[in-house]
């Protein structure tokens, strides 16, 4: 098959932690040489398009801010389309919030006169965000939305560490309530943004990414082709016990070029 366009997840694929992977920038130019659009595409919502730019080319890979898609991304421009004239509260990361703020949206200080909260990765995360959480959520009118549902994510010294997930859970199981929606990979929206970033069908695409209930998972609903890469959170064992199955499992990004021809 001929791609046409190629979604490549970041941390754990391209890089991890702060350490690029091997054959990670020949790869993309293995897919620029065979006029394959690309799309870089996170699920680490804290970072804007200029800030994935500028870490990506200090690690030798060269991408343009039309490139990128983050759960930051698609959030802020769902919460444009459909909530903007709205106030928001953000249980979130600084990274974030001015991502918003940059969208044009309201975001407000007090969780009990938000129209809409947004529960997503913070470091600053503790015991007042989940009373700030419940008390946003009492009125059965505030939409409840997450970033992203990655409950981890990997470091460069092999460990994972808390992520977007697991704060959205801990504010849901203190509401008592679930998500309105989640934002990120593997959501319809994401699908959208991406596939508009490539100018480029579904089906002509291929995905590349280390999670299979995000990256394969998206990537397999929207009829991508997809590529499992083992540098980031799943083994071999995760996918045989995974009702999600890539088309294709392969050691690293590196392996990808062989694919394509």
């Amino acid at each position: 098959m001929t791609y046409r366009g190629a979604v490549l997840d970041l941390d754990g694929t391209i890089y991890r932690g702060g350490e690029r992977l091997p054959g990670a920038a020949e790869t993309v130019a293995a897919l620029r040489d065979r006029d394959v659009s690309v799309c870089c595409c996170s699920n680490n919502p804290t970072k804007s398009r200029s800030a994935y730019v500028e870490r990506l080319a200090e690690m030798g890979v060269e991408v343009t801010e039309a490139e990128i898609v983050s759960a930051g991304t698609v959030t802020a421009e769902y919460l444009a389309e459909h909530h903007a004239a709205d106030d928001v509260f953000l249980v979130g990361d600084d990274g974030l919030r001015e991502q918003l703020e940059a969208a044009g949206l309201s975001l407000v200080a007090d969780a009990t006169d938000a129209d809409v909260l947004v529960a997503s990765w913070d470091r600053g995360f503790d015991y007042g965000s989940m009373i700030a959480g419940l008390r946003g959520l009492e009125d059965p009118s505030t939409v409840f939305l997450g970033t992203d549902p990655d409950r981890t994510v990997p470091t460069a010294g092999g460990k994972s560490v808390p992520g977007s997930g697991a704060i959205i859970g801990a504010v849901a199981a203190t509401a008592d309530r679930d998500p309105d929606r989640v934002l990120g990979k593997p959501s319809p929206e994401t699908v959208d943004a991406v596939t508009a970033a490539l100018g480029v069908p579904a089906e002509d695409c291929l995905l590349v990414g280390d999670r299979l209930d995000t990256d394969v998972a998206m990537g397999e609903r929207a009829g991508m082709t997809t590529v499992l890469v083992l540098t980031g959170v799943t083994d071999r064992e995760d996918v045989a016990a995974s009702e999600v199955t890539p088309d294709y499992v392969v050691e690293s990004i590196a392996d990808v070029p062989d694919l394509l021809d």
